[in-house]
């Protein structure tokens, strides 16, 4: 699905999914949420999707966050949070959030969270700042920890920033894309390019950088494109699989979606270590995350890619991202071979290939050994 719906007046809203997917995507054998779910499913953490809303129906029965869905205001047309007609509010909130599926399809990264929608666009998907900065500070005062600004916008604004440091008074940690998705983009894009504010990339099934910019919708492929706002971590945001209205499946791609990951890792990380401010939950992401190899932070790919198992496993305070972590040793399976994994994912909805968890017992020794040699730069 697409960020946004040019064609709402002839066609009306976006139709929910009637596809079944019987396999998780590449996004979740790339970062293997399942080996944190024994450490953290990031139960009793709020993360706010701050867009178009999120399908109410997704909140009851056997949606995907059956019991689990709040809705805040709608700040723009009528009705409630629970309105979505884009449809791309709803597949960030499954990307989070998700549980997982008897058929084995995707899920989100912390099934346990708690998502509260705020919806700030029109039934277009479209936004400006004055409703960003109204969703922003209503996800603050609604309790969030982490939140998502889903719609970028190339427009700095008084009301904006104000409620981007509103949010970091009450303790909100703000992630949001460095382009919009299906565009490219010459100019900083707001809220990414504030400080204090966690600035994510998308990146693509072969491990490089997709640009700040692509398009989503069922099926499409991912247009890269330019940014020019910094980037603090990048995480996958190319040919997703993921739950959308109806509870079918789509496929999307943008900075948006990796966006939604790395709150979705957040939300893993105060689900363990809930005493951690936002400051230092940005620091334990950034100081955690893979390394590209390069001098840090790199223009590309800032600190490196988002990795939940090593930032949930991490322990005691965080530690800046230039200096060494302070990390116990990790006891959860260490990385599998990145290389290998980009070459079995290069498309969408790859099968897990029947990778399992090994035992904890085991996994200690191994990832005490391999992570003790790496020390973020």
């Amino acid at each position: 699905m697409a960020q946004t719906l040019p064609d709402v007046r002839q066609s009306g809203c976006r139709k929910p999914s009637g596809r079944v997917a019987e396999r998780a995507g590449w996004a979740q054998t790339y970062l293997r949420p399942e080996a944190v779910w024994p450490l953290s499913r990031g139960e009793g953490v709020t993360v706010a999707v701050i867009g178009s809303g999120v399908d109410a129906s997704a909140g009851a029965g056997t949606g995907m966050l059956a019991g689990r869905l709040a809705l805040g205001p709608r700040f723009h047309g009528e009705g409630d949070a629970g309105r979505d007609c884009v449809g791309h509010g709803t597949v960030l909130a499954g990307l989070i959030a998700g549980r997982r599926t008897a058929d084995g399809g995707p899920s989100g990264l912390a099934p346990g969270a708690k998502v509260l929608s705020v919806a700030v666009t029109d039934d277009a998907g479209s936004t400006n700042a004055d409703l960003l900065a109204k969703g922003i500070r209503a996800a603050a005062d609604g309790g969030a920890r982490v939140a998502v600004v889903a719609t970028p916008i190339a427009e700095a604004a008084p009301a904006l920033a104000e409620a981007v440091g509103y949010a970091a008074a009450k303790g909100m940690l703000l992630v949001a894309p460095t382009g919009p998705d299906g565009q490219s983009v010459a100019v900083p894009v707001y809220p990414a390019a504030y400080p204090g504010v966690l600035a994510v990339a998308a990146l693509s099934a072969d491990g490089s950088s997709a640009g700040g910019s692509a398009s989503a919708a069922p099926a499409a492929p991912a247009a890269p494109g330019g940014r020019a706002s910094r980037v603090d971590l990048t995480a996958p945001g190319v040919g997703l699989l993921a739950v959308g209205l109806g509870g079918g499946a789509f496929t999307a791609s943008g900075p948006s979606y990796a966006a939604a990951l790395v709150a979705g890792a957040a939300a893993l990380v105060l689900g363990r270590s809930p005493e951690l401010t936002a400051e230092q939950l940005a620091d334990r992401l950034r100081a955690t995350a893979y390394r590209p190899g390069t001098a840090l932070p790199d223009p590309t790919v800032g600190w490196g890619t988002v990795d939940p198992m090593t930032a949930v496993a991490a322990a005691g305070a965080a530690a800046a991202p230039d200096a060494p972590a302070a990390a116990e040793p990790v006891v959860v399976p260490p990385p599998a071979d990145r290389s290998a994994q980009r070459l079995a994912s290069a498309v969408a909805g790859v099968s897990l290939g029947g990778a399992a968890l090994v035992g904890l017992a085991a996994a200690a020794v191994r990832a005490g050994r391999n992570r003790g040699r790496r020390r973020p730069e």
